[in-house]
């Protein structure tokens, strides 16, 4: 349905000044409040919160100190074992639908045990693609996949950065004792 004229406002704004056109007090503010920050750093013993990795590392220090907060860091993601030592998922797929960067990709087969129906025969996270968000471990009914706060994992390729299902369950293996996030 067409709008009519008479219901429509016209709005007419105040011609801009030659200080509002041309910006510079914007910019002359953005400058006062970098210089203010040069200067309120010198002298007061503030230390460059930059670390030299792998030289220096993250862990033990205080997040003010350039550490990380275990509470809410999202590293590297791990697939558990169940009490019998059995990959925890059951191939439900809910995670990879739930990832918006579609990196989780699962091919289901019927479970050798009476206690589920479905396992992953395959389970791939590219992890090069992942965005750390964590809606796979929410969407996850069983728990089967989380993030761990291990930051420091390397490859020479982008093959190495897809995980698969044993690379997963030995990140499990060694961060067993850790909390997830």
């Amino acid at each position: 349905m067409p709008i009519a004229d008479q219901d429509v406002i016209e709005i007419e704004l105040p011609p801009l000044t030659a200080g509002q056109s041309s910006f510079l007090p914007e910019v002359f503010k953005g400058l006062g409040t970098t210089f203010k920050h040069i200067v309120g750093s010198i002298g007061r013993g503030q230390r460059n919160k930059t670390l030299c990795y792998p030289e220096e590392r993250r862990d033990g220090r205080a997040p003010e100190e350039g550490g990380l907060s275990d509470g809410n860091y999202r590293g590297v993601h791990r697939l558990n074992r169940d009490e019998d030592g059995r990959v925890k998922c059951v191939a439900c797929f809910m995670c990879s639908t739930a990832c918006p960067a579609h990196c989780i990709h699962i091919e289901g087969e019927a479970s050798p045990w009476d206690d589920r129906e479905k396992y992953p025969r395959k389970f791939d996270l590219d992890e090069l693609r992942c965005i750390y968000c964590g809606m796979c471990e929410e969407a996850c009914p069983v728990d089967a996949i989380e993030l761990t706060p291990v930051y420091d994992i390397i490859g020479l390729s982008r093959p190495e950065m897809i995980f698969d299902k044993e690379k997963l369950l030995a990140v499990y293996d060694q961060t067993i004792g850790r909390k997830p996030m």
